[in-house]
Formats: structure tokens, sequence, C-alpha cells
């Protein structure tokens, strides 16, 4: 069975600057794939390009065994994205949101999968209020309601424990946790380590846009991840990528 991501010689240029170069990168069904680095180090663009938001300068992207160019819309709707802006309508209810984004990926019992959403995410007794007036940890939970509703086999998803209280990351850690064992595909990049080591796969880290080292999550906690984290932000830039084993 083909690889749901498989990633080869990746990169993205920003006029002279290299955001991503020669990345590469698979994730199975199933594996959910930690992706770190400091500020800047090309998270975001790669996740981006997963989620076939920005087009690669070079290299080659395959997302459920076929090339991005092929049958593009089919692709997309097979993955969720979910990226820093929230995309929730503020006008509208919880619900008119889900049921907004169930009628365009063509749901199926759309009313059923909408109330799933938000008792799911805490939200049930919420439903019917503008999001407007939702707290930015609501509008996360929310959006990840939104990513989930017609059952995406792919997800991508950068920094979705922003603005949860110590609660809401538990929960949605668990959550996540459920999708990956459910054998759903991840690629996520968060700092909130403590709620996602025990269930990530792999841990992938980025610096100056190249892959220095991939490895199991369980050889450090949050805090010694950090720590590694800071020293290779120091460290002078290289081309060769370390392989880890726990």
């Amino acid at each position: 069975m083909a690889s749901v991501v498989r990633v080869r010689a990746l990169s993205r240029r920003y006029g002279r600057h290299w955001a991503l170069r020669d990345v590469d990168l698979t994730v199975d069904a199933g594996e959910a794939v930690l992706l770190l680095g400091a500020n800047g180090a090309g998270k975001s663009t790669l996740l981006s390009m997963l989620a076939t938001v920005l087009r690669p300068t070079s290299g080659e992207l395959h997302l459920f065994g076929r090339p991005i160019r092929e049958r593009i819309e089919e692709i997309r709707a097979q993955m969720a994205y979910l990226p820093h802006a929230t995309m929730l309508d503020d006008a509208l209810t919880a619900r008119e949101n889900l049921e907004f984004y169930a009628e365009l990926y063509g749901v199926d019992e759309a009313t059923q999968a909408v109330n799933n959403g938000l008792n799911t995410m805490g939200l049930g007794e919420r439903g019917d209020d503008r999001v407007g007036g939702f707290s930015r940890g609501m509008r996360q939970r929310l959006s990840l309601a939104r990513a989930l509703l017609h059952d995406p086999k792919l997800l991508v998803l950068d920094e979705p424990f922003t603005g949860l209280d110590a609660a809401g990351c538990h929960q949605l850690g668990e959550i996540l946790a459920q999708q990956r064992n459910d054998g759903r595909a991840m690629v996520l990049a968060t700092h909130q380590l403590d709620d996602v080591l025990d269930w990530c796969d792999r841990v992938v880290i980025l610096n100056r846009g190249r892959v220095v080292e991939e490895s199991s999550p369980g050889g450090r906690d949050a805090a010694g991840w950090a720590s590694h984290l800071a020293q290779l932000a120091q460290s002078p830039p290289s081309s060769a990528r370390a392989e880890v084993r726990p």
C-alpha cells in the first residue's frame, strides 16, 4: 500500500531565501509525525505544502499515492488542514459554520455529523451562539470540529493547541490520539509537547529549512526536547541528517 505522504527533495524558495530545502518525509496511515524546530525553521512552510496551499519550488510531493498535480480536488477531499487562522465566519453560529462546511464537503448525514462535532469538542451547549463571541480556545476547538467533519484520512495541523488552557490541551491531545488510533495519518507542529509525545510515532526536526534529525519521541520528555532544540538552533548549518534510535 502506498504511503499517505511521500516527499522527496521538497524545497520552497521566497526570492533568494530558501524556506525549505531538500526535505524527505514519508507518513503512513495510522502514523503521527511531530515536526519540531525553532520559529522560522520551515515547519509552517512544509505543512502548507502538504496541505497543497503552497506549491513547491522543486521536489516531489505525493499524497495518497498520487502526485499533487493529478486530481488535486480529490486529494484535498481526503485531507484536513488546520492552519493558524481558524477559517471561521464570526457572523455565523458555531452550528452554521459547521453546516456550511458539511455542505461544501458533501458530508452524509450532515446534521448528525455537525452535532457529533460540537459535542466532541465540548461545544454542544454553544452551538447556536455566534462565533464572534467565542474565545480563542473555543474557536480552535470549533476549527478542529470543522476539519474532522468529512472524515479525512490525513490531518495537517499547525499549532492546534493555540489558545487552549491545560484542560483543553489535554482533551484535544486525547482526541488527536484517537484520530491516529483510528488509522488517520497526521503531521503536526506544536509547542505543547506534554500532550503529544506519548502517542506520536516520530519526531522530525527542522533547522534552517532542512531536516536535521529524525527519531523516536520517547527518548526525551518535553523539557528535554526543548533543550535539544535550543542546542540545535545554535549549531552551525549542516546538510547532514541524523537518525537517532531509542
